[in-house]
């Protein structure tokens, strides 16, 4: 679990988003390798397919297409192996047994994707997609903002109960403050600024940025 902080403006969604090919950026040299490939040359959903999961700032909502129906497809794209697609019977059992422990309204399964949902229903249901789809690597871009107290520990606690199983979640966390922190224990702290890693370290970090904020970078 890698924690990159920093001010607003210096990178860190930027990076976490050319990481998973967002098509708005482009790379002008260097590599990016993941599990001993390099990917420059992969799209989103080829990126998505050997493991890698972003959850969004911002999540968009999408008309028309339900969670539950969204879910199953990326489910049986991304986990399933090939020509072992799972049943929908299967995977309802599945998707409600995971709404129930994140404390999501089931009946959320059948609406549109984050359509009129809450900014914290919203991130929950980032953190749902996470769960279901199992990735090796999770790009979290603030997944904590706009969360009040109580989502933000049912966020964590989704975040955690995956670092717990056998097969370990890998995880770069972007966060502005702390606070996350406290239910999320990294194992690396990052301060970027200006597009640059400026200071590594543990939970020293974390609590000088408490004390003194990003004046002194």
């Amino acid at each position: 679990m890698h924690a990159i902080m920093g001010p607003n403006g210096s990178g860190k969604s930027t990076l976490v988003n050319t990481l998973m090919g967002h098509p708005a950026y482009r790379i002008t040299k260097g590599e990016i390798e993941f599990e001993g490939k390099n990917i420059l040359d992969m799209k989103t959903h080829e990126r998505a397919r050997t493991g890698m999961f972003l959850a969004f700032q911002h999540p968009k909502e999408i008309d028309g297409v339900t969670l539950r129906s969204f879910l199953l497809s990326a489910y049986n794209s991304c986990v399933s192996k090939e020509g072992q697609a799972i049943s929908p019977i299967k995977f309802k059992k599945l998707l409600d047994d995971t709404m129930k422990e994140l404390k999501i309204d089931p009946e959320f399964a059948n609406r549109s994707i984050n359509k009129g949902f809450s900014g914290g229903e919203k991130k929950k249901v980032e953190v749902l997609q996470l769960k279901i789809l199992k990735p090796k690597l999770a790009l979290l871009d603030e997944t904590d903002s706009g969360l009040d107290i109580d989502a933000l520990k049912i966020v964590s606690e989704g975040i955690n109960s995956l670092r717990n199983e056998e097969d370990k979640l890998t995880c770069i966390l972007v966060t502005h403050y702390a606070r996350i922190l406290d239910y999320v224990s990294p194992d690396h702290i990052h301060i970027m600024v200006n597009g640059k890693i400026v200071e590594s370290g543990g939970a020293e970090v974390a609590s000088k940025l408490e004390e003194t904020g990003y004046k002194d970078y």
